[in-house]
C-alpha cells in the first residue's frame, strides 16, 4: 500500500457493503466498475476489498446470518478515537449497533444509526487507511445523506463529527453541505414525502466515464434503474440498485 493517508476527522473515508451473494456481487461490481478483489480482515465474517489498478476502493463483506443489516452502501466517517465516536454518537441521540471492533491490524471501526434512522460507519485506521483512488470510473465520488428534513438530524452530525454547513438558499430545496476545513466533504438532503418507504439512508455517489451506458449495463447485468439518466447540479446523475437491492447513484461528474 501507499503511504497511509490520514482523513480528516468526519471526512467519508470509506464505504463498504453487506450482501448475502458475496460471489455474485462481486461478479456484477467486476463487470460494472472493473474492481479486481482481495481479501480483507473479517470481524463480521467473510469480506473482500475492491481494487483498482491495485489500489483500494470499497469493501464488500458477507452478512452474517445473526445480523439483520439492510443490503446497503455504507459511508464510513473517519476517526482518530472510535471508542470516544461510539460514546459521542450514543450521548447525541444515535446508536451504535456494531463494535467498536478491532478489524485486525487494518484499524477499528463502528456501525451507527443516527436519529433518522440512517445507518453509517466510523472508521479509525490502522494499516487501512481508506478508498485510496478517486475521480476515475469505479471510484466513490460523494456521500449524501437522504432524509425527510435536514434541521434535525444535522444537528446531530455537526456535535459528533464538528461539521459546518452551508444551506442551498431556496424555498423548496433543503440540501445542506457539509464542510470539514472548509471543504465539502458530504451533504445532508431533504426529501420530505418523496423519502422511500426505507426511510432515511446514505447514498453513494460512483463515478462512471458514462452514466446512460452504464445504466444499460446495470440492467443488462441483473440490476434496476431507480431514476433515470438526468442532468443535475452536479453532473449526469442515475440512481440504479445492484442485484440484491442496494441503492446507489452513478455520475459523470460536470468537472470531467
Amino acid at each position: 500500500m501507499t503511504e497511509a493517508t490520514r482523513h480528516t476527522p468526519g471526512t467519508p473515508c470509506w464505504v463498504s457493503l453487506m450482501v448475502h451473494g458475496l460471489d455474485a456481487t462481486q461478479e456484477f461490481y467486476g463487470a460494472l466498475f472493473g474492481w479486481e478483489f482481495s481479501p480483507g480482515p473479517d470481524p463480521l465474517g467473510p469480506y473482500v476489498r475492491a481494487l483498482i489498478e491495485g489500489k483500494e476502493v470499497a469493501g464488500i463483506g458477507q452478512l452474517p446470518t445473526s445480523r439483520h443489516l439492510p443490503i446497503a452502501w455504507t459511508p464510513y466517517l473517519a476517526t482518530d478515537d472510535a471508542d470516544a465516536t461510539a460514546e459521542s454518537i450514543r450521548s447525541c441521540g444515535g446508536t451504535v449497533g456494531v463494535g467498536p471492533l478491532d478489524a485486525g491490524d487494518a484499524g477499528r471501526l463502528a456501525i451507527a444509526t443516527d436519529p433518522s434512522g440512517a445507518v453509517f460507519g466510523v472508521w479509525q485506521m490502522g494499516a487501512h487507511s481508506g478508498t485510496a483512488v478517486y475521480g476515475t470510473h469505479g471510484t466513490p465520488v460523494w456521500n449524501e445523506l437522504v432524509t425527510l428534513e435536514t434541521s434535525s438530524v444535522c444537528k446531530f452530525y455537526e456535535a459528533v463529527f464538528g461539521y459546518e454547513t452551508e444551506a442551498v438558499v431556496s424555498a423548496d430545496f433543503d440540501y445542506l453541505t457539509l464542510h470539514l476545513a472548509g471543504r465539502p466533504v458530504a451533504a445532508l438532503h431533504g426529501v420530505g414525502q418523496a423519502l422511500p418507504r426505507k426511510g432515511s439512508h446514505w447514498m453513494t455517489y460512483f463515478e462512471v466515464k458514462d452514466t446512460d451506458v452504464a445504466a444499460h449495463h446495470v440492467v443488462e447485468l441483473g440490476g434496476h434503474v431507480v431514476q433515470a439518466p438526468r442532468a443535475s447540479t452536479s453532473g449526469r446523475v442515475a440512481t440504479v440498485a445492484d442485484p440484491e437491492g442496494a441503492v446507489f447513484t452513478i455520475v459523470r461528474s460536470a468537472a470531467h
